[in-house]
């Protein structure tokens, strides 16, 4: 369930990215589509958002976003190149101003020393710009873990588009 404080933050991030005519993509393994449902909550998101993809497994991000396999092999599905290219793949794919995405392990297995439970990598590429990536480590059990991905990824698109 979205939290108030969420969907406000998608309201808000919507009207500032429909008043500078900005469409938006979203790329998701670890939220399983919590970003795009947190916007589609609003009405009328439907004319800034293009696109959702829910790329959970790792032949999805090839398949659906282009991530190479290679990558995968050699730096795993959570990981800083695999969230960038999943943003750019995205945004390639769906011809939006800015795309987002998602990839890390929300729990409560899965997790090892190097990448332990509750790392996420968030992506954001904009057309004709840079693609940025942040590195999160958040707390908390899988419900908890998947929504600061959520707050966190809104927040990062409201930068990109300033």
């Amino acid at each position: 369930m979205l939290n108030p404080t969420t969907l406000g933050a998608a309201a808000a991030l919507l009207g500032d990215l429909q008043a500078k005519g900005l469409t938006l993509a979203t790329a998701e393994s670890c939220t399983g589509g919590l970003i795009a449902a947190a916007l589609t909550a609003i009405p009328g998101s439907s004319a800034t958002l293009l696109a959702g993809y829910v790329t959970y497994s790792n032949a999805a991000k090839t398949r659906l976003v282009g991530v190479p396999e290679a990558m995968l092999a050699a730096h795993g599905a959570v990981s800083d190149p695999v969230a960038r290219r999943m943003a750019e793949g995205a945004l390639a794919e769906s011809g939006a101003d800015i795309a987002v995405s998602c990839t890390g392990i929300a729990g409560p297995s899965g997790g090892s020393a190097a990448k332990p439970v509750g790392l996420v990598f968030i992506g954001a590429a904009r057309r004709d710009g840079e693609t940025t990536v942040e590195r999160h480590l958040f707390p908390g059990d899988r419900a908890a873990i998947r929504a600061a991905t959520v707050d966190a990824a809104l927040a990062l698109i409201h930068r990109l588009s300033e």
